[in-house]
């Protein structure tokens, strides 16, 4: 039995969704201009704590480690494109609510600020999966800023929750979109913040199950 039939046995997944349509460049851009509009003024940080970390979309004159509080990073949000699609969804990270989460706050240069948001927005929002939400967010040195995140939205069809671990199994066994598969982003990912002396050991120990999870 090839691992796409074993898939096939097992209800969970892959699962049927509907994201509805595609924002578009005006939603996009009335999405960032309402986020904007609450910024406190100052510096614009970006709170980094996924892929943003290892392949940012963006310049940034000052990076520093962080970490923000009320929210964890977790695999909870289904993905149709970046790293899977409509027949097998794959997964990406996403900030949900309670715990902590560690990460980089980068600086946005202000040169160009408005063209670099929307290529963030064009990145994290081709559905309104997330909610862009300022962060306080605690630097390495002690000091907070107030730094964008992308905090998850329970009530949409995308968000996933904490699944088991042999679906998760089945996500990074099968999930391939269009920047490569779940497996190589969490991969990725866990690398990146290991490197950093930041490790998330609980995402670390999760990986291991699930890449040798027999059903």
């Amino acid at each position: 039995m090839t691992v796409i039939e074993s898939v096939c046995l097992t209800p969970d997944y892959p699962p049927r969704l509907d994201f509805g349509a595609a924002l578009t460049p005006e939603q996009l851009q009335q999405s960032l201009q309402a986020t904007m509009a609450c910024h406190q003024g100052g510096p614009v940080w970006l709170f980094a704590y996924g892929s943003l970390i290892w392949r940012p979309e963006c310049s940034a004159v000052e990076r520093k480690r962080g970490r923000v509080h009320g929210y964890h990073r977790g695999l909870y949000l289904w993905s149709h494109e970046h790293r899977g699609t409509p027949q097998w969804p794959g997964l990406v990270f996403g900030l949900d609510r309670g715990g902590s989460c560690s990460g980089f706050a980068y600086r946005l240069p202000e040169d160009n600020l408005d063209a670099s948001l929307y290529a963030l927005w064009l990145r994290e929002m081709p559905v309104p999966s997330y909610r862009p939400h300022w962060l306080t967010c605690r630097l390495e040195d002690g000091s907070q800023v107030q730094a964008l995140g992308f905090v998850l939205e329970r009530h949409l069809p995308s968000y996933a929750g904490n699944l088991s671990d042999g679906v998760l199994s089945q996500v990074l066994a099968n999930a391939n979109g269009r920047y490569g598969t779940t497996r190589d982003y969490v991969e990725q990912t866990v690398s990146a913040l290991r490197s950093h002396a930041m490790p998330d050991l609980n995402l670390e120990a999760r990986l291991r199950r699930c890449m040798s999870f027999k059903p």
